[in-house]
């Protein structure tokens, strides 16, 4: 009886030994090989896009560049289309995913996420000559561009003391609305915005998002000690002003 207990033990030691070694294993060659391997999928503007060079820029590169550089290695970036991207990660093809990805209890159940790092909730957009308009609160007695049937025109539609809400069936329409001086204001999602704005600079978002859909670095579940590295990673970028930086870069 005592040999039985004696080998449990000993099995049950070399299993944890053995899930504490699975856990340093990704973060350890990190920083054998001295870079950071991304899986990305380089077709969202304007957080990961190829330019006109076909280099791959936006948000989450630099973003993840600077996580890196806290980190104290090299940014990598292996471009992977969107539908295999989290079997890719299950399969070691990359350390992490950074691809303006939603955390959502679906994913949690396959993937481990860092601390948030964005909120590309429902913002609102003017003209950049409107100086009346700074946030949502400010809509009251507004005409309010939306989407039909999106989280835009649902919050909207509670919303109270708005003059007018036109809806269409595409938001590109709400914009040349907005533009040819027939809206106030847009309420659409921010990556959307964003990307619009990029092409037309006489518009601008004002004021924060307004409703939550939270980006987070994707991690493999095993990876412990790599999930707490990025944390503080993002945690320093974001005490230090980098992220600021970056985000205006982007979005402002």
């Amino acid at each position: 009886m005592k040999k039985i207990l004696l080998f449990s033990l000993l099995i049950g030691l070399l299993v944890v030994t053995g899930c504490g070694q699975q856990e340093a294993t990704t973060w350890s060659k990190i920083q054998n090989k001295g870079k950071l391997v991304v899986g990305m999928d380089a077709a969202y503007r304007p957080f990961e896009y190829h330019n006109q060079n076909d280099k791959i820029v936006g948000f989450d590169v630099d973003m993840l560049q600077a996580v890196a550089d806290q980190l104290g290695v090299k940014l990598v970036i292996k471009d992977t289309a969107w539908d295999g991207i989290i079997p890719g990660l299950k399969a070691k093809k990359y350390d992490v995913i950074a691809s303006a990805m939603t955390i959502t209890e679906q994913r949690e159940k396959a993937v481990d996420f860092s601390n948030p790092y964005f909120n590309a909730g429902q913002v609102v957009a003017v003209l950049d000559s409107n100086n009346t308009i700074k946030s949502v609160d400010d809509l009251t007695g507004k005409v309010v561009g939306v989407q039909l049937g999106t989280t835009g025109d649902l919050k909207v539609s509670k919303m109270e003391g708005i003059k007018k809400i036109k809806r269409y069936g595409k938001i590109p329409q709400a914009f040349i609305e907005l533009q040819n001086g027939r809206l106030d204001a847009v309420v659409n999602d921010l990556p959307v915005t964003a990307a619009y704005i990029m092409k037309k600079p006489n518009v601008k978002i004002v004021g924060e998002p307004f409703t939550s859909e939270q980006y987070g670095i994707a991690i493999r579940e095993a990876d412990d000690k790599l999930t707490k590295k990025v944390n503080a990673a993002i945690k320093k970028i974001k005490e230090n002003g980098t992220y600021d930086k970056i985000y205006n870069k982007w979005f402002k």
